[in-house]
Protein backbone atom coordinates (compact mmCIF):
# COMPACT_ATOMS: atom_id res chain seq x y z
CA UNK A 1 0.00 0.00 0.00
CA UNK A 2 1.16 3.51 -0.68
CA UNK A 3 1.71 5.75 2.26
CA UNK A 4 -0.51 8.74 2.93
CA UNK A 5 0.09 11.81 5.02
CA UNK A 6 -2.00 14.94 5.09
CA UNK A 7 -0.63 18.29 6.10
CA UNK A 8 -0.26 21.94 5.40
CA UNK A 9 2.96 23.51 4.24
CA UNK A 10 5.36 25.09 6.64
CA UNK A 11 7.83 27.57 5.25
CA UNK A 12 9.16 27.02 1.73
CA UNK A 13 12.58 25.58 0.98
CA UNK A 14 14.27 27.10 -2.08
CA UNK A 15 17.01 24.43 -2.00
CA UNK A 16 14.36 21.73 -2.40
CA UNK A 17 12.87 23.55 -5.37
CA UNK A 18 16.28 23.65 -7.08
CA UNK A 19 17.26 19.99 -6.67
CA UNK A 20 16.51 17.09 -9.04
CA UNK A 21 13.16 16.04 -7.60
CA UNK A 22 12.92 12.78 -9.52
CA UNK A 23 16.34 11.66 -8.32
CA UNK A 24 15.46 12.55 -4.74
CA UNK A 25 12.09 10.78 -4.94
CA UNK A 26 13.73 7.61 -6.23
CA UNK A 27 16.29 7.76 -3.45
CA UNK A 28 13.65 8.15 -0.74
CA UNK A 29 10.99 6.06 -2.50
CA UNK A 30 8.47 8.85 -1.82
CA UNK A 31 6.69 11.32 -4.08
CA UNK A 32 4.99 14.35 -2.52
CA UNK A 33 1.79 15.55 -4.17
CA UNK A 34 -0.17 18.75 -3.60
CA UNK A 35 -3.86 17.79 -3.70
CA UNK A 36 -7.27 19.24 -2.92
CA UNK A 37 -9.23 17.97 0.07
CA UNK A 38 -12.47 19.90 -0.55
CA UNK A 39 -13.65 18.64 -3.96
CA UNK A 40 -15.85 15.57 -4.11
CA UNK A 41 -14.88 13.06 -6.82
CA UNK A 42 -11.37 14.54 -7.19
CA UNK A 43 -10.04 14.94 -3.65
CA UNK A 44 -12.18 15.11 -0.51
CA UNK A 45 -11.23 14.57 3.13
CA UNK A 46 -13.13 11.65 4.67
CA UNK A 47 -13.60 12.69 8.28
CA UNK A 48 -14.27 9.08 9.32
CA UNK A 49 -10.68 7.98 8.72
CA UNK A 50 -8.95 11.34 8.03
CA UNK A 51 -7.97 10.21 4.52
CA UNK A 52 -8.27 12.23 1.30
CA UNK A 53 -10.12 10.23 -1.34
CA UNK A 54 -10.94 10.81 -4.99
CA UNK A 55 -9.96 10.30 -8.62
CA UNK A 56 -6.86 12.50 -8.40
CA UNK A 57 -5.71 10.73 -5.24
CA UNK A 58 -5.97 7.29 -6.84
CA UNK A 59 -4.34 8.52 -10.05
CA UNK A 60 -1.45 10.06 -8.08
CA UNK A 61 -0.92 6.74 -6.28
CA UNK A 62 -0.91 4.87 -9.60
CA UNK A 63 1.57 7.33 -11.16
CA UNK A 64 3.82 7.03 -8.10
CA UNK A 65 3.91 3.25 -8.45
CA UNK A 66 4.75 3.57 -12.14
CA UNK A 67 7.64 5.92 -11.42
CA UNK A 68 9.04 4.53 -8.17
CA UNK A 69 7.99 0.90 -8.35
CA UNK A 70 5.68 -1.15 -6.11
CA UNK A 71 7.36 0.05 -2.92
CA UNK A 72 6.97 3.73 -3.80
CA UNK A 73 4.93 5.87 -1.40
CA UNK A 74 2.65 8.77 -2.29
CA UNK A 75 2.61 11.53 0.32
CA UNK A 76 -0.22 14.05 0.08
CA UNK A 77 -0.13 17.68 1.14
CA UNK A 78 -3.36 19.64 1.20
CA UNK A 79 -3.52 22.72 -1.06
CA UNK A 80 -6.12 25.25 -2.15
CA UNK A 81 -6.59 27.19 -5.39
CA UNK A 82 -4.68 30.09 -3.84
CA UNK A 83 -1.81 28.12 -2.24
CA UNK A 84 -1.06 25.38 -4.79
CA UNK A 85 1.27 27.33 -7.11
CA UNK A 86 3.26 29.06 -4.32
CA UNK A 87 3.76 25.71 -2.58
CA UNK A 88 5.11 24.19 -5.80
CA UNK A 89 7.43 27.16 -6.31
CA UNK A 90 8.69 26.89 -2.73
CA UNK A 91 9.51 23.19 -3.10
CA UNK A 92 6.92 22.10 -0.52
CA UNK A 93 5.55 19.55 -3.02
CA UNK A 94 6.97 17.70 -6.01
CA UNK A 95 3.89 17.98 -8.19
CA UNK A 96 0.39 19.42 -8.04
CA UNK A 97 -2.65 17.38 -9.05
CA UNK A 98 -5.45 19.62 -7.83
CA UNK A 99 -7.88 20.37 -10.69
CA UNK A 100 -5.32 22.74 -12.22
CA UNK A 101 -6.41 23.97 -15.65
CA UNK A 102 -3.65 24.17 -18.24
CA UNK A 103 -3.58 27.78 -19.41
CA UNK A 104 -0.95 29.71 -21.43
CA UNK A 105 -0.39 32.01 -18.46
CA UNK A 106 0.27 29.15 -16.04
CA UNK A 107 2.42 27.34 -18.60
CA UNK A 108 4.82 30.27 -18.37
CA UNK A 109 5.33 29.52 -14.67
CA UNK A 110 5.14 25.71 -14.45
CA UNK A 111 5.66 22.60 -16.55
CA UNK A 112 2.44 20.72 -17.26
CA UNK A 113 1.98 17.03 -17.92
CA UNK A 114 -0.22 15.82 -20.74
CA UNK A 115 -3.94 16.34 -20.05
CA UNK A 116 -5.37 13.77 -17.62
CA UNK A 117 -8.96 15.09 -17.46
CA UNK A 118 -10.87 17.26 -19.93
CA UNK A 119 -13.17 19.53 -18.00
CA UNK A 120 -15.13 22.58 -19.13
CA UNK A 121 -16.34 25.62 -17.24
CA UNK A 122 -20.05 25.58 -16.41
CA UNK A 123 -22.58 26.87 -13.86
CA UNK A 124 -24.19 25.47 -10.72
CA UNK A 125 -27.59 26.94 -9.83
CA UNK A 126 -30.52 26.20 -7.56
CA UNK A 127 -33.13 23.93 -9.11
CA UNK A 128 -35.80 26.06 -10.77
CA UNK A 129 -33.49 29.04 -11.19
CA UNK A 130 -34.16 31.45 -14.05
CA UNK A 131 -30.43 31.21 -14.83
CA UNK A 132 -30.07 28.58 -17.55
CA UNK A 133 -26.75 29.67 -19.07
CA UNK A 134 -24.05 32.33 -18.95
CA UNK A 135 -26.09 34.64 -21.20
CA UNK A 136 -28.87 34.78 -18.60
CA UNK A 137 -26.41 35.97 -15.96
CA UNK A 138 -25.31 38.73 -18.30
CA UNK A 139 -28.88 39.78 -19.15
CA UNK A 140 -29.98 39.80 -15.50
CA UNK A 141 -26.82 41.54 -14.22
CA UNK A 142 -26.45 38.62 -11.83
CA UNK A 143 -23.63 37.80 -9.43
CA UNK A 144 -21.28 34.96 -10.30
CA UNK A 145 -19.58 33.14 -7.44
CA UNK A 146 -16.19 31.45 -7.55
CA UNK A 147 -13.05 30.82 -5.50
CA UNK A 148 -9.84 32.81 -5.18
CA UNK A 149 -7.05 31.51 -7.38
CA UNK A 150 -9.21 29.54 -9.81
CA UNK A 151 -9.65 32.28 -12.49
CA UNK A 152 -13.20 31.04 -13.19
CA UNK A 153 -14.96 34.27 -12.26
CA UNK A 154 -12.68 36.33 -14.49
CA UNK A 155 -13.36 34.03 -17.44
CA UNK A 156 -17.11 34.15 -16.84
CA UNK A 157 -17.12 37.95 -16.61
CA UNK A 158 -15.26 38.17 -19.91
CA UNK A 159 -18.28 36.46 -21.48
CA UNK A 160 -20.89 38.14 -19.26
CA UNK A 161 -19.52 41.70 -18.73
CA UNK A 162 -22.78 43.00 -17.24
CA UNK A 163 -22.64 40.48 -14.40
CA UNK A 164 -20.79 40.92 -11.11
CA UNK A 165 -18.26 38.60 -9.50
CA UNK A 166 -17.70 37.46 -5.92
CA UNK A 167 -14.79 35.17 -5.01
CA UNK A 168 -14.65 33.12 -1.82
CA UNK A 169 -11.78 31.28 -0.15
CA UNK A 170 -12.96 27.76 -1.01
CA UNK A 171 -15.88 25.86 -2.51
CA UNK A 172 -17.54 25.25 0.85
CA UNK A 173 -17.79 29.01 1.38
CA UNK A 174 -18.88 29.51 -2.24
CA UNK A 175 -21.72 26.99 -1.78
CA UNK A 176 -22.78 28.75 1.42
CA UNK A 177 -22.85 32.04 -0.48
CA UNK A 178 -24.94 30.47 -3.26
CA UNK A 179 -27.43 29.03 -0.78
CA UNK A 180 -27.75 32.36 1.04
CA UNK A 181 -28.50 34.22 -2.19
CA UNK A 182 -25.27 36.21 -2.41
CA UNK A 183 -25.01 35.05 -6.00
CA UNK A 184 -27.19 33.42 -8.63
CA UNK A 185 -24.65 30.90 -9.90
CA UNK A 186 -21.38 29.27 -8.89
CA UNK A 187 -18.90 28.81 -11.71
CA UNK A 188 -15.92 26.52 -12.09
CA UNK A 189 -15.03 23.36 -13.99
CA UNK A 190 -17.95 21.00 -14.57
CA UNK A 191 -16.06 18.13 -12.94
CA UNK A 192 -16.00 20.06 -9.66
CA UNK A 193 -19.60 21.20 -10.09
CA UNK A 194 -20.80 17.62 -10.56
CA UNK A 195 -19.29 16.77 -7.20
CA UNK A 196 -20.96 19.77 -5.57
CA UNK A 197 -24.32 18.80 -7.08
CA UNK A 198 -23.99 15.31 -5.58
CA UNK A 199 -23.32 16.87 -2.18
CA UNK A 200 -26.15 19.40 -2.58
CA UNK A 201 -29.16 17.67 -4.24
CA UNK A 202 -31.12 20.93 -4.59
CA UNK A 203 -28.55 22.32 -7.04
CA UNK A 204 -27.90 21.40 -10.67
CA UNK A 205 -25.24 21.94 -13.32
CA UNK A 206 -26.61 23.94 -16.24
CA UNK A 207 -25.69 25.81 -19.41
CA UNK A 208 -23.25 23.36 -20.96
CA UNK A 209 -19.57 24.34 -21.04
CA UNK A 210 -18.41 27.75 -22.23
CA UNK A 211 -14.64 27.52 -21.60
CA UNK A 212 -12.39 24.47 -22.10
CA UNK A 213 -10.63 23.50 -18.86
CA UNK A 214 -8.11 20.67 -19.47
CA UNK A 215 -6.45 19.49 -16.24
CA UNK A 216 -2.71 18.87 -16.11
CA UNK A 217 -0.24 17.89 -13.40
CA UNK A 218 1.90 20.93 -12.57
CA UNK A 219 5.61 20.64 -11.85
CA UNK A 220 8.42 23.17 -11.55
CA UNK A 221 9.84 24.38 -14.87
CA UNK A 222 13.29 23.04 -14.04
CA UNK A 223 12.03 19.52 -13.29
CA UNK A 224 11.94 18.15 -16.83
CA UNK A 225 13.07 14.62 -15.84
CA UNK A 226 10.07 14.42 -13.48
CA UNK A 227 7.72 15.74 -16.16
CA UNK A 228 8.90 13.12 -18.63
CA UNK A 229 8.47 10.38 -16.03
CA UNK A 230 4.94 11.55 -15.23
CA UNK A 231 3.99 11.67 -18.92
CA UNK A 232 5.35 8.16 -19.46
CA UNK A 233 3.37 6.93 -16.47
CA UNK A 234 0.14 8.44 -17.81
CA UNK A 235 0.69 6.73 -21.18
CA UNK A 236 1.20 3.38 -19.46
CA UNK A 237 -1.87 3.78 -17.23
CA UNK A 238 -4.05 4.60 -20.23
CA UNK A 239 -2.66 1.70 -22.23
CA UNK A 240 -3.12 -0.94 -19.51
CA UNK A 241 -6.67 0.16 -18.63
CA UNK A 242 -5.96 1.46 -15.12
CA UNK A 243 -6.83 5.03 -16.08
CA UNK A 244 -10.25 4.01 -17.43
CA UNK A 245 -10.89 1.87 -14.35
CA UNK A 246 -10.35 4.91 -12.12
CA UNK A 247 -12.60 7.08 -14.29
CA UNK A 248 -15.35 4.46 -14.01
CA UNK A 249 -14.81 4.08 -10.26
CA UNK A 250 -15.31 7.75 -9.45
CA UNK A 251 -17.73 9.06 -12.08
CA UNK A 252 -20.16 6.22 -12.78
CA UNK A 253 -22.81 7.78 -10.51
CA UNK A 254 -22.63 11.24 -12.10
CA UNK A 255 -25.71 11.97 -14.19
CA UNK A 256 -24.84 13.23 -17.67
CA UNK A 257 -21.10 12.60 -17.28
CA UNK A 258 -19.35 12.35 -20.67
CA UNK A 259 -16.74 9.61 -20.27
CA UNK A 260 -15.25 9.99 -23.73
CA UNK A 261 -14.80 13.74 -23.43
CA UNK A 262 -13.31 13.58 -19.95
CA UNK A 263 -10.77 10.94 -20.95
CA UNK A 264 -9.81 12.53 -24.28
CA UNK A 265 -6.12 13.46 -24.49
Amino acid sequence: MLGLSIGLSACGNPSLAAQDVLQSDRKHQTMTWGVRADIRLFGLLDTKDNQIKGFEIDLAKAITKQILGPNGRARFVQVTSATRMPMLENGDVDAIMATVTKTPERAKMVAFSSTYFNAGQSLLVKKGSSIKNIRDLNAQHGTILGVVGANSVEKALAIAPHAKGLQLTDYAQAMTALKSGQGQALTTDNGILYGLSLQNPGYVVTGGTFVAEPYGIAMAKNQQPLKRAVDRALVTLRRDGEYQRLINKWFHTVKGFDYEEAARQ
